[in-house]
């Protein structure tokens, strides 16, 4: 890493303000060639950018000593205007400096590589940069400030300290040690196991919050799913018509619903078909509803008396969405929650939403071990 790397740090394009970082062994001298060499650290100060007698910009220089810094290198941030002329004409007075431009995650992998954070927190990084609702914002924070990695490191402890007593009643058997000393292992592991059981339990969790909720529509054909999907994501997503089979491949929208992310799909009728075209799509419909976190159920008076596929893929915790209440009532599949709605009259669509909304709270909320936000961990 003897290198030193420049990149911007705010989105591309025109806007009032362009952050480019700098970082590595030649970060003093690249400020010191522009003008602005030799600032107190950590201490905001403006200056008039220069290179070659031609000024760059009037910027705001922040400059950074190792080790205290992001990277743990030397480094630098110059809050420059956000033209694009701006943005350019820096970026190529850097490079004739002899600085590149950075990798994508390049800062991060310097951070990581120099010790200033762990792997688990790296990862948090990218996952506070893509987060879009408070619980993805609030999950990335707390791995990012080591909670994950603290209870890694306890898991660590414990294996170290039953591993300890069973080799010191080993290693030292003509020794004054306590008798049986490695049986006191025992309760370590047993407290250890449980704890990592909890954890494993609980990894989907995490995953959820970071992924989205996967919430899959299934029924029969003429059901009503592709205007429940269009009432729920609030626009004409899918297209609706009276023909049967009309939807014939899986169709998602990413919403939000109660400051959770979802992915909500809406799939192919099931049913017997010779047609390859939906036969393909009713295939990936039940793939789709394997792997779904909720399944919705929709059924409708159109349906009602056929035997319905769907049946098969429901679970105990899924709902089941009585489609069409404005012609005529359905009838529930027993132990197992109903709601009934009216996509054309809107019945029933705000009690949908705040179900599928306390649903959500209550299998992504915060439980006392950090979300497993990967399956690495």
């Amino acid at each position: 890493m003897s290198d030193t790397i420049f990149a911007l740090a705010t989105p591309p394009g025109r806007g009032a303000i362009a952050v480019l970082r700098l970082s590595g062994p030649a970060t003093e001298s690249a400020l010191t060639a522009m003008g602005a060499g030799g600032l107190t650290p950590r201490l905001a100060s403006v200056r008039s950018l220069r290179h070659e007698g031609r000024l760059i910009d009037e910027a705001l220089v922040l400059r950074f000593v190792a080790p205290r810094s992001y990277t743990g290198e030397d480094s630098a941030e110059l809050h420059l205007h956000g033209g694009r002329a701006v943005v350019e004409a820096a970026s190529a007075v850097l490079i004739a400096l002899g600085l590149r431009p950075a990798e994508p995650g390049e800062f991060t992998r310097r951070a990581f590589q120099n010790g200033r954070m762990d792997l688990a927190q790296a990862e948090a990084v990218a996952d506070l940069i893509d987060a879009e609702t408070e619980a993805q914002k609030s999950q990335a924070l707390g791995q990012l400030d080591g909670a994950l990695s603290a209870a890694y490191a306890g898991f660590r402890r414990d294996l170290l300290k039953a591993l300890s007593l069973v080799e010191a009643e080993i290693d030292f058997p003509d020794e004054e040690v306590p008798d049986n000393l490695a049986r006191t292992a025992g309760p370590v592991l047993d407290a250890l196991a449980a704890d990592l059981r909890g954890a494993l339990a609980d990894s989907d969790r995490g995953r959820r919050v970071r992924e989205g909720y996967r919430i899959v529509l299934i029924g029969e054909t003429n059901a009503g799913k592709s205007s429940l999907f269009n009432a729920l994501v609030a626009r004409e997503a899918a297209i609706v018509t009276p023909i049967a089979g009309t939807t014939r491949d899986v169709l998602d929208a990413d919403i939000m619903i109660g400051g959770y992310a979802v992915t909500l799909s809406d799939t192919a009728g099931l049913r017997d078909s010779d047609d390859p075209v939906e036969a393909e799509g009713i295939r990936r419909a039940r793939v789709r509803a394997e792997g779904a976190d909720l399944r919705l159920w929709v059924r409708s008076p159109s349906t009602e008396g056929t035997e319905d596929p769907a049946a098969a893929f429901v679970r105990p915790s899924d709902l089941q969405v009585l489609n069409k209440a404005d012609l005529g009532a359905v009838a529930m599949a027993p132990d197992l929650e109903a709601l009934s709605v009216s996509t054309t009259t809107g019945q029933g669509l705000a009690e949908l939403h705040d179900w599928i909304a306390a649903r959500l709270a209550r299998d992504l909320s915060g439980a006392d071990f950090p979300a497993v936000t990967r399956e690495r961990h």
